[in-house]
């Protein structure tokens, strides 16, 4: 059997097992919409982990579980009459191939920068697309996401800054406007204030080609091993944490970040 016909029967095969699970088993049948999407979202977030973690037997487990979700819409879609997975890939098909006239078409885009730009211009041209610039950014995301891809978004139609180093001057002048609000002691005004800054820095790391939220995620894992090792190295010594001192537990802090190189 050939490669292609291996995937297309094992994707039918999966459809065939959903479709008897939905009769069959009382936790699938009793499913809806509103019941899988806290599962959906844990499910994207596992895969995200495995991903950070570049675990490659993960990705694939968790690749799985969020393809058996797509599915599972899809099924509940047919037995509404709504849509079925044929209609749910022929429209992802179609979009993609409008969407890449560089490929399929006669547009001219040499690099990814273009590419990206171009998209946004097709999007709000297509039919039920976005209506606005800004409209596609799901309200629903994380605020770091959220403020990468505005960002990324406006920077598609040329909002953005001429030089990527004149972003350290926004930068700095949202510290000095914390440190101000800092004074005054209004709680409301200094978070609008560090919200600001968060923008800029994360305006500063896609400016520098670094995604915000990986960068973020590096240096919590890095700060949980660090604890972790705290932790333990305090208990090792028969001592409760909280009766340390910050020098002493400086000291071992340091040690780990050395055991590290």
């Amino acid at each position: 059997m050939h490669r292609r016909e291996e995937k297309l029967a094992e994707f039918g095969r999966l459809l065939d097992v959903l479709d008897e699970l939905r009769v069959k088993c009382p936790w699938d049948a009793k499913q809806t919409n509103e019941s899988l999407r806290p599962n959906t979202i844990e499910e994207v977030y596992e895969l995200a982990d495995a991903l950070m973690a570049d675990d490659k037997d993960n990705i694939r487990k968790e690749l799985g579980d969020v393809l058996l979700h797509v599915i599972f819409y899809s099924k509940i879609g047919s037995e509404t009459g709504d849509f079925d997975i044929a209609d749910v890939c022929r429209s992802l098909t179609d979009k993609l191939i409008f969407r890449h006239p560089h490929v399929f078409g006669d547009v001219e885009a040499n690099d990814a920068k273009t590419v990206s730009e171009n998209w946004e211009q097709i999007k709000l041209k297509e039919k039920g697309g976005n209506k606005t610039v800004l409209a596609g950014v799901p309200s629903a995301l994380p605020a770091l996401i959220k403020a990468n891809r505005i960002q990324e978004k406006a920077r598609n139609v040329g909002f953005d800054w001429e030089e990527r180093h004149q972003v350290w001057d926004k930068v700095r002048e949202e510290v000095a406007e914390v440190a101000e609000e800092m004074e005054k002691g209004n709680q409301h005004d200094l978070e609008g204030e560090f919200g600001d800054l968060l923008f800029a820095v994360v305006n500063a790391a896609r400016l520098y080609g670094v995604n915000p939220e990986n960068a973020l995620e590096r240096t919590n894992r890095k700060f949980i091993c660090r604890f972790n090792y705290l932790e333990a190295e305090a208990k090792r010594r028969g001592v409760d944490i909280k009766d340390m001192t910050l020098a002493e537990m400086d000291e071992i802090w340091n040690d780990s970040k050395r055991l590290e190189r």
